[in-house]
């Protein structure tokens, strides 16, 4: 892949001087509207509830990484698009990595990832990643099942979008349903409906995707396409009746030209020329004049100076109307990917053995992202690979079952380019184009965290003030930052990169202004922008878990890697477990009753402490958003920018200090400032009748101190506390030469190794180092890195 891969190729039949609107538009629209699109590396493919899910992100603008976008926003939905959790990290050079904590009161579903940038939330929400997770729950009531009995249906696609009399015209046959479960065996034939016993074109498809035929259409005749599967499902499609007029646009991508021929009939003799442009990645990279068109004459587009991408063809006629447009696949037999050297491969498949290999040195590339997992379990990058979302579907947002396949050694091209027939470009129309009617870009990207703020002195603002900004960090000491207000008392404070929260100390450069009479309030520059899109429909729905009923196998396996994580992660003897809880619990409950009044306590209470546990509740961004997913049945909801709160179908009261506030009072709470929060449901004696139950805040006031508080008692100066990237978990594995992880009773991890940034070294190769499972026979592994040419290294194969 080529940094810059622009090739304008002008082909002129005749002298051809002026750019017209078309070449214009575009040109406009490539400099000032890049687009950017979204994969991410999991780790595994299903889950269960009470994990951490990680991931790799890659973002590309086009078929690079991206430069635009420094922050990632993930959120986790479930299928009736109620946020569960939003999630914002950082990004260098396209690049980034985080977990996705799974709440453990999770019932077993599909979930959703979703994942943007600010700048891809100006643009169709159809571009955004929003990606199915199976998430498994022993103890939920309903389980998950394939649905089994899901129709399909098919539609067909003539090339270049047109059917046009007495010329042979190449049809795709895509096959489409709700829940992804189209057949892999699968025909069809064609017939003129005056004559049905005729198979005027048979087929058989090439996978659960997509086929193609082609036929001669007669003036006046009525065709029809019939589709069946092995299992007898039939389906009947009428073909687009033929015309008497107009363009077809045939196309064939081989591994050193794309050739088209241009074949029409009945043109009018108004239309002094046609035009074609070929664009790739909204760039032109072809251009061609016609004076006449001749079914003799193809034309050629070289392909040694292009890459693998699609390449939108579009004809127009003199007015600029488009006339046909056909999408092909540059080189799909000739994939430019480049493989790493594998070395000092030591494979021990005994149970818990010591494995390892080697990437040979490699100056093109800083880091890799590697997984390695048991070959059995299923492959995250098989469905939909980070090559199968650069190249098809990060542009292609339909659905298209297993797109990775496309790109593996034992692709078929014959496939994909039938696949390019039924697809359009949508990430511009040339109409809109041409008439001016571009993205209207309401947000931004700012460079990493950024805050906007406002400084009162004595409640007016403090103008062309100097403000002094003052914070500490483990690894970089104590931090000033000096900012200038603006005559009205805003300043802006960026290109922050830190996790969780940091509390700054704040003054003014101005000793004769007392610090009591000053007050400075911040507000992020970046925003979480509401999903409007339906979520795509699964391929599962519920049934009802039986009693005593025997837990599948994979489900079974993931709950002893989560019940075996839990030791490897914590380190510690139940008996430290114990003390623990019970001095968490004891200090708790003695908080309750200095808080509450016996109007507001109820044996149907959950209490969430940040004198004594801060609950990392100080990384989130309010309380409402902090108990999103933390008490079941208690729903957090989005309405017209504020968090309501609903349990049992109805709207939740909140009580500050015991006295009744809206929502929108809860959000500015700062979370500094909350003690306890007591989560209610039912009636109470504070309730007054109510059933719907509550949340009930309760600040910090005098005597109270424990871990929240006591950080920032001893600061003399003013503080706030700014929120940050959202932290990744670590990730674990056992070390099995480390005698304190001998005890872990059964290993089934599949996930045996993830670093999603193994850095290379400049004169020695990188080492990779692995303990096996009690059972793994084989290993999949899997390695992502690109050069500075933007060349992906992709590697997906077994070791055995």
């Amino acid at each position: 892949m080529k940094k810059f891969f622009i090739l304008l190729l002008l082909v002129f039949l005749q002298p051809y001087y002026s750019q017209d609107k078309a070449e214009k538009a575009l040109q406009t629209f490539n400099e000032k509207y890049p687009q950017e699109k979204i994969h991410l590396l999991f780790d595994k493919s299903s889950y269960i509830a009470g994990e951490n899910l990680w991931f790799k992100s890659f973002v590309f603008e086009g078929y690079n990484r991206s430069n635009i976008s420094t922050s990632l926003f993930v959120e986790l939905y479930d299928r009736n698009k109620t946020l569960i959790s939003k999630n914002l990290f950082p990004l260098l050079k396209g690049e980034g990595s985080g977990s996705v904590f799974l709440p453990e009161n999770l019932k077993e579903d599909i979930y959703y990832i979703r994942a943007y940038t600010t700048w891809m939330s100006n643009f169709s929400e159809d571009f955004q990643l929003v990606r199915p997770i199976t998430v498994y729950n022993p103890s939920s009531p309903d389980k998950l099942v394939k649905d089994t009995i899901s129709s399909w249906t098919a539609s067909v696609h003539p090339e270049s979008g047109t059917f046009i009399n007495g010329i042979k015209t190449k049809f795709a046959v895509r096959l489409h349903s709700p829940k992804g479960a189209t057949p892999s065996d699968w025909n069809g034939y064609v017939i003129d409906t005056t004559k049905p016993d005729i198979h005027l074109a048979d087929f058989k498809g090439f996978d659960q995707n997509v086929g193609s035929f082609s036929i001669t259409p007669e003036n006046g005749k009525k065709y029809q396409l019939i589709v069946s599967d092995k299992k007898g499902y039939k389906q009947s499609i009428d073909l687009p009746e033929a015309v008497a007029v107009g363009i077809n646009l045939q196309v064939t991508s081989n591994t050193d030209v794309v050739k088209y021929t241009l074949k029409a009939n009945n043109l009018s003799e108004n239309s002094q020329y046609y035009k074609i442009l070929g664009t790739i990645n909204n760039q032109l990279v072809y251009k061609a004049k016609i004076n006449k068109i001749s079914d003799d004459i193809s034309y050629s587009i070289p392909t040694d100076k292009l890459i693998n991408g699609i390449l939108q063809l579009t004809v127009f006629d003199d007015n600029e109307n488009v006339v046909a447009n056909r999408i092909c696949f540059i080189q799909a037999d000739l994939l430019n990917i480049k493989q790493p050297s594998l070395q000092s491969l030591s494979l021990n498949t005994s149970p818990r053995g010591k494995n390892s290999f080697e990437i040979a040195i490699n100056p093109n590339y800083a880091n890799y992202s590697v997984v390695v997992m048991d070959a059995t379990t299923n492959n995250p990058e098989e469905e939909n690979s980070l090559l199968s979302t650069l190249w098809l579907t990060g542009d292609i947002p339909s659905k298209i079952y297993m797109p990775a396949q496309y790109f593996t050694k034992k692709r078929n091209a014959e496939a994909l380019d039938a696949l390019m027939i039924s697809e359009k470009w949508t990430r511009f129309n040339w109409s809109n184009l041409i008439s001016g009617r571009l993205p209207t870009i309401r947000y931004t990207p700012e460079s990493y965290i950024s805050y906007k703020g406002k400084v009162l002195i004595q409640g007016k603002p403090a103008s062309n003030a100097d403000l002094n900004l003052i914070f500490t960090t483990p690894h970089h000491g104590t931090n000033f930052y000096s900012v200038k207000t603006d005559v009205n008392g805003f300043f802006t404070f960026g290109n922050l990169v830190f996790e969780d929260s940091i509390k700054f100390s704040y003054q003014l450069n101005d000793k004769k202004i007392p610090k009591e009479t000053v007050q400075v309030f911040f507000q992020p520059n970046f925003e979480f922008v509401p999903y409007k899109n339906s979520l795509p429909v699964n391929e599962f729905i519920l049934a009802k878990r039986l009693p005593d009923e025997k837990l599948p196998t994979e489900i079974s396996r993931l709950a002893t890697i989560k019940s075996n994580q839990k030791i490897i992660n914590e380190k510690i003897t139940d008996i430290e477990e114990v003390v623990i809880k019970g001095t968490k619990k004891a200090k708790t409950q003695k908080l309750n009753e200095k808080l509450s009044s016996s109007l507001f306590k109820s044996i149907n209470e959950q209490i969430f402490d940040f004198v004594n546990d801060n609950q990392n509740a100080q990384s989130s961004f309010g309380i409402l958003q902090w108990l999103q997913g933390q008490v079941a049945g208690l729903e957090i909801r989005s309405q017209g920018g504020d968090y309501i709160p609903y349990m049992r179908g109805g709207t939740v009261d909140i009580y500050l200090d015991e006295m009744k506030i809206d929502a929108r009072q809860a959000t500015s709470i700062s979370m500094q400032d909350i003690a306890m929060v007591k989560i209610i449901k039912g009636s109470f004696a504070g309730s007054f009748g109510g059933g719907n139950g509550a949340i009930a805040i309760y600040t910090r006031r005098g005597g109270i101190t424990g871990s929240i508080s006591n950080s920032s008692a001893n600061s003399s100066l003013k503080q706030i506390t700014l929120n940050g990237y959202n932290k990744e978990a670590p990730f674990n594995n056992p070390l099995y030469d480390d005698i304190n992880f001998k005890d872990i009773p059964q290993d089934m991890r599949n996930v045996l190794y993830w670093n999603p940034y193994l850095e290379t070294q400049p004169n020695a190769p990188s080492a990779v180092q692995f303990f096996n499972n009690d059972d793994s026979k084989s290993y999949k592994v899997i390695i992502i890195a690109f050069d500075d040419n933007e060349t992906p290294l992709y590697y997906n194969e077994a070791l055995k």
